[in-house]
């Protein structure tokens, strides 16, 4: 996990605010995979690498906010 050390916290924090979120309307593009996830609907294999795609930003922020909390304890 050294290179999630080596990522930034600001470059992370853009990269889900920008990547994972785009396009931004009529609604955020992550939300609507998720919605579709929930509904059953998330079938075709372009929208499951689409989730993954739009997810993948959140992700690195998650296991670096992770990352950063438990190097403190």
């Amino acid at each position: 996990m050294q290179w999630l050390d080596q990522v930034p916290f600001s470059v992370a924090l853009l990269a889900a605010l920008t990547l994972g979120l785009a396009p931004f309307f009529p609604e955020p593009h992550i939300w609507e995979k998720l919605k579709m996830l929930a509904g059953g609907t998330l079938s075709r294999p372009i929208d499951i690498f689409d989730l993954a795609l739009h997810a993948l930003p959140w992700a690195i922020l998650l296991a670096k906010l992770a990352r950063m909390a438990l190097a403190r304890s």
